[in-house]
């Protein structure tokens, strides 16, 4: 069982593999060598090659958006994906405003496109945010990322995707993705602000004196 982190040594880092745990994942060779293999295949190179390049060009300085458009730049790709969220519409906006003046091409798709109610999933009146499920709508990622699909985009950028949709959003997607930024509305979408206090304030919401207590335990799928 691989437990990278758990590695205090972190061999492999530094092509040290008499500093690693071990069942260290380094040591497979065979898969290894796959991904070698795999890296050589043309997409899965062009995305490898400009990642480290935008890694090392900005090391440090450049932002998430920053290291996005300059990635973007340097892999060629024009015609750009957004699938956003309706609580995130005005920085999708900005967003959308940043990439055109840089050059790239943007069709975006919110999360809420179908306009499909959420009594389709069988969600029931005391199981929505607003107390109606034949007027809220559901959001839409499936949707989101079949008409990217049918838009032939060639990078789709998630912007604040909730939870388990951006899973089928990524899912669908024929185009490479990356994210933007993901969904957090108690910190402001920073959800590593409350890691950061995981030994601190935030100690008893992570670990509460009994698990269970964030299992809601409200759905048939996890009994």
């Amino acid at each position: 069982m691989y437990q990278c982190s758990k590695c205090f040594q972190r061999g492999c880092t530094k092509q040290d593999l008499t500093k690693t745990l071990p069942d260290c994942p380094s040591k497979e060779a065979a898969i290894q060598e796959k991904a070698k293999e795999l890296y050589k295949e043309a997409e899965n190179h062009r995305i490898a090659y400009c990642a480290a390049l935008t890694e090392a060009g900005g090391y440090g300085q450049d932002t998430r958006l920053i290291e996005i458009i300059k990635f973007l730049h340097r892999g060629g790709y024009k015609k750009i994906g957004l699938a956003f969220c309706t609580g995130l519409y005005k920085e999708a906006q900005e967003v959308t405003n940043i990439l055109e003046y840089n050059g790239f091409e943007v069709i975006s798709i919110i999360c809420k496109n179908g306009a499909i109610t959420k009594d389709f999933l069988g969600i029931t009146n005391e199981q929505t945010v607003r107390g109606n499920c034949k007027t809220e709508s559901m959001c839409n990622p499936i949707g989101q990322a079949l008409l990217l699909n049918e838009q032939k985009t060639e990078f789709n950028l998630i912007l604040g995707l909730c939870v388990g949709h951006d899973t089928l959003f990524i899912k669908y997607s024929d185009a490479p993705i990356t994210a933007l930024a993901v969904k957090d509305r108690v910190t402001g979408h920073n959800p590593l602000a409350p890691v950061y206090l995981a030994q601190g304030y935030y100690h008893k919401k992570f670990y509460p004196e009994d698990p269970e207590t964030l299992n809601p335990k409200d759905t048939e799928y996890n009994k």
